[in-house]
């Protein structure tokens, strides 16, 4: 089973539609997760810095990035077990390339 994480910065959700303004990266995000859930052989996980920060200091090739790097390494994209992307969400086609699925467009989907 392929399993893709992303390790996000402090966020106060998930979704991208809190705050002042709408995130199109959360939103997108959400909707790709959607479909991959649907598929089998292959598994996508968020976890947030501010609610989940045992799942970072779990993974040392993260831990080791953020110290390098800086917050401003996040978000880290991890695909079993080794860090893909640092610092910006993947496009739809690198986690459909990655995860070996088809994707359909997301960027109109909220959660």
């Amino acid at each position: 089973m392929k399993k893709l994480a992303l390790y996000e910065p402090a966020l106060c959700c998930s979704t991208g539609v809190c705050g002042p303004s709408v995130d199109e990266d959360l939103l997108r995000i959400t909707g790709v997760m959607k479909q991959v859930k649907e598929e089998d052989d292959v598994m996508m996980v968020r976890y947030n810095l501010a609610a989940n920060p045992n799942s970072f200091v779990r993974n040392q090739n993260v831990i080791d990035t953020m110290q390098n790097e800086g917050q401003e390494s996040l978000p880290i994209t991890v695909l079993d077990g080794d860090i893909v992307k640092t610092g910006a969400y993947p496009t739809n086609e690198e986690i459909a390339d990655w995860l070996d699925v088809s994707l359909q467009e997301t960027e109109d989907s909220i959660v």
